[in-house]
């Protein structure tokens, strides 16, 4: 949370809208791309799993679905490779950076501040608090619904992937998980679980991004195109 020290000083210096850098470069540029991967994985793993009409003639002549899987196998290796980045980015970039992997669940009093955030969502309070990272409740969310699940979603991800690979080093790091998970079936069901779930919070996200943009009197989206959060008082 912005402390009092933040506010007073910026009072000070006369600034009823003021600023401060958050977000480094590095995650910005991740996060945007990252966007961008999650709606491919969604919309190609949902054609995968719901494929469109059969075209007449020769199936090699429009390999439609092979383009489909193609697509969505480079899009989970970018996406895999991203979240790799995104980690290392936790240890070598500012506090913000590594919020999302480290969320302080044993701090009484953030779960105090996650409450009163579930609360403003609510519209049971009147005035928000301001937030130099994520405000707990958005962290929270963002930990278990993105975070532990893309972990997941690769998981399982690679884990069908591996079902169609030779004895190669795929077989062999992720070849356990089907088996696992109770066979192909259930690995797929579980993965196209997480595809929803992934989706309904990006969604949730993004009305919440600009709720709190209009709302509570400092900038979220455009935050993370600039990295400066401006406050205004």
């Amino acid at each position: 949370m912005l402390s009092q020290n933040d506010i007073q000083e910026a009072r000070a210096r006369g600034n009823l809208a003021y600023s401060i850098y958050v977000y480094e470069a590095p995650l910005r540029l991740w996060h945007w791309a990252n966007s961008i991967l999650m709606l491919v994985l969604a919309v190609s793993g949902y054609l995968i799993g719901s494929p469109p009409p059969t075209l007449t003639g020769e199936a090699a002549d429009h390999y439609v679905m092979g383009n489909i899987r193609f697509i969505h196998f480079v899009a989970g290796y970018l996406f895999a490779i991203g979240l790799a980045a995104r980690v290392y980015w936790a240890f070598a970039g500012n506090v913000y950076a590594r919020q999302i992997f480290l969320p302080p669940v044993l701090d009484k009093a953030w779960w105090k501040e996650v409450l009163f955030e579930l609360r403003w969502y609510l519209f049971l309070e009147t005035t928000p608090k301001k937030y130099l990272g994520h405000n707990p409740m958005a962290l929270l969310m963002m930990f278990f619904f993105f975070t532990v699940l893309a972990f997941g979603m690769l998981l399982t991800g690679f884990g069908l992937y591996a079902e169609g690979a030779d004895d190669g080093a795929m077989n062999v790091l992720f070849g356990w998980v089907a088996p696992l998970l109770g066979g192909s079936q259930q690995t797929h069901s579980w993965h196209r679980l997480g595809m929803w779930i992934m989706m309904s919070f990006a969604a949730l996200h993004v009305y919440a991004a600009i709720r709190e943009e209009v709302l509570s009197k400092h900038s979220l989206i455009s935050t993370m195109i600039s990295g400066w959060r401006m406050f205004k008082d």
